[in-house]
């Protein structure tokens, strides 16, 4: 069975993801803050992360760049989940090295689509390093 890891602030959508993801046949983890869900990632090593951007604490971009930059988590698939909507916040994000990215609300057969396309295929991105990965 493969395992993502869910980070996601908001409990409503965490628990309404997880359980469709479930439903689907996947092992979910969850988190509910962007440092919960870096531990979590270097401890378990999902097969793929799905994470929202805008959260306390931690961002999404700051999840990513430290997985990124760990050896054990740099090559796990990694998907943002977000409200942000404009072109040149997925630009950012994809160029960060996110493998996808999603806009809310969607449905689940999107999401399921993403999730089943990157655990069989795996990351793509160009290795990058901790200090490529940082916003200005």
């Amino acid at each position: 069975m493969k395992t993502i890891l869910l980070i996601e602030s908001n409990h409503a959508i965490r628990e309404n993801l997880a359980e469709g993801l479930e439903m689907e046949g996947y092992n979910i983890l969850m988190s509910d803050n962007g440092k919960r869900g870096v531990e979590l990632a270097k401890t378990c090593k999902p097969d793929l992360i799905i994470s929202e951007i805008l959260m306390q604490e931690m961002d999404g971009y700051e999840v990513l760049r430290l997985l990124l930059g760990t050896d054990n988590t740099n090559k796990i698939p990694f998907i943002f989940s977000t409200t942000m909507s404009e072109k040149k916040d997925r630009t950012l994000a994809l160029g960060l090295g996110a493998d996808d990215y999603i806009v809310k609300p969607y449905g689940f057969e999107p999401l399921f689509a993403m999730a089943e396309t990157w655990i069989k295929s795996g990351s793509k991105r160009q290795k990058n390093t901790p200090d490529t990965l940082y916003l200005n």
